[in-house]
């Protein structure tokens, strides 16, 4: 069976049966982040490790300091998701030794560039010669209060589904100049009970089922209701991928309170209701698929 026969979550599934976590493990393989800590620690630890590789993730030719910045950028997002801050990372970089100089400090340019947005230290890494296209590889910690931390399995049916930002257009050059929504996902965390939460990486189409699976729920969504880019339609929004905002469910008891404060707080920043979750036994309306790194072409 060859890995596009597969996809990527078959794959993940594959590989990783057997292994157990013991008691410091919060949350394990299959959430945004890894997170390590005492049950009772007021404190956790956020562990994400995200690459990057030219002709999947960006093209040649690309800024590299719009590169270096989004190779950074995505496990920021996915310490966003679980409510956290960013704190120490490591750089791997594999690289043909036939690439400038000028290019390779384009690249670190732009990760030294997030680091200092998101206040991250860089703290050591790796470099190695490649035969084929340039890889960057971040290895990224972070923490999260206990009380805080969100992860993707804690949705309940009922639960009101909300997206921030639009969706849509990564092609367009939005996968390389995003900003992952740290500052978002502390606020929604500190003033809300936040159930279930997730940076949208490959595509609602995708990811949503994630999340859904998680938490043992299905969900019904709202394709009028999604908040697409200019000039992107709902197919777009939901299977384009590389959006980074962030998919929350939250109780619909708090979904009036959270909306006239999140534009208060957010006045530029979309906040948008696109469905709920349902019972997991419950019809789920048709999504198309996201991005999948094995069962579709790069």
């Amino acid at each position: 069976m060859k890995l596009a026969d597969c996809g990527e979550d078959r794959i993940l599934a594959k590989l990783t049966r057997g292994i157990q976590h013991g008691a410091g493990v919060r949350a394990g393989i299959g959430d945004d982040c890894a997170v390590i800590g005492g049950k009772w620690d007021r404190m956790w630890r956020l562990l994400k490790t995200d690459a990057v590789v030219e002709g999947i993730h960006f093209l040649p030719g690309s800024p590299p300091a719009w590169v270096g910045w989004k190779a950074m950028a995505r496990p920021i997002s996915d310490v966003a998701s679980m409510g956290g801050l960013p704190e120490y990372a490591l750089v791997t970089v594999a690289i043909s030794p036939q690439a400038e100089m000028d290019y390779l400090q384009g690249i670190y340019s732009g990760i030294k560039r997030a680091a200092r947005r998101f206040a991250v230290e860089l703290v050591g890494g790796e470099m190695s010669r490649s035969p084929g296209p340039t890889f960057l590889s971040i290895s990224l910690t972070g923490v999260v209060e206990r009380a805080r931390c969100a992860t993707r399995s804690g949705g309940r049916p009922g639960d009101l589904l909300y997206v921030t930002g639009r969706l849509g257009g990564s092609g367009k050059g939005k996968h390389l100049r995003f900003i992952p929504r740290i500052e978002e996902g502390r606020w929604l965390t500190g003033n809300f009970a936040i159930r279930a939460m997730m940076d949208l990486s490959d595509g609602l189409g995708s990811d949503l089922p994630r999340l859904a699976k998680a938490s043992g729920t299905g969900f019904e969504i709202l394709q009028d209701n999604l908040p697409c880019t200019n000039g992107c339609s709902a197919s777009d929004a939901i299977s384009d991928g590389e959006d980074y905002e962030l998919l929350l469910a939250i109780s619909p008891k708090d979904g009036p309170r959270l909306e006239p404060a999140w534009k208060k707080r957010f006045p530029r920043l979309k906040l948008t209701r696109i469905g709920h979750l349902t019972a997991s036994s419950k019809k789920q309306s048709g999504l198309s698929r996201g991005h999948d790194h094995f069962s579709q072409p790069g």
